[in-house]
């Protein structure tokens, strides 16, 4: 039987992106500001990655480093989990429990349209039980 609950119901729409030479600083204002912990990375338009503000916060604590001069293009650690905004919300949250992956990055074609992270399932969760 078919899931009625989609991504597209319970993800973050239109999130903020950021292109491959954005620096590391930046990058890190951004998710303060906001209150992110997952950027997706685009060159041209295109999605090459998702950086998160665990990794780069570990990075700008290193003594001598400078985030200023970093681009968070250098800090993608390889393909963001993609999904569809009609993706049945189980089956992209039983994908992130098993690969322990922290966000899926919802596309339409090559157009990042949202971000499902686990707070965003736990939200869902709470909705479900509701």
């Amino acid at each position: 039987m078919a899931s009625a609950h989609t991504i597209g119901t319970y993800m973050t729409k239109g999130p903020i992106v950021v292109e491959r030479s954005t620096t590391m600083a930046h990058a890190l204002r951004i998710m303060d500001e906001h209150g992110f912990r997952h950027l997706p990375v685009v060159a041209d338009g295109h999605l090459v990655g998702v950086v998160s503000e665990r990794e780069l916060k570990i990075v700008d604590n290193m003594a001598g480093f400078d985030s200023g001069m970093c681009i968070v293009g250098d800090f993608i650690l390889g393909a963001p989990y993609t999904v569809r905004p009609d993706a049945p919300l189980e089956d992209v949250a039983r994908v992130m429990a098993d690969s322990k992956c922290g966000s899926a990055i919802v596309c339409e074609g090559d157009t990042v349209v949202g971000v499902f992270t686990t707070t965003d399932a736990l939200r869902a969760l709470v909705g479900v039980l509701a």
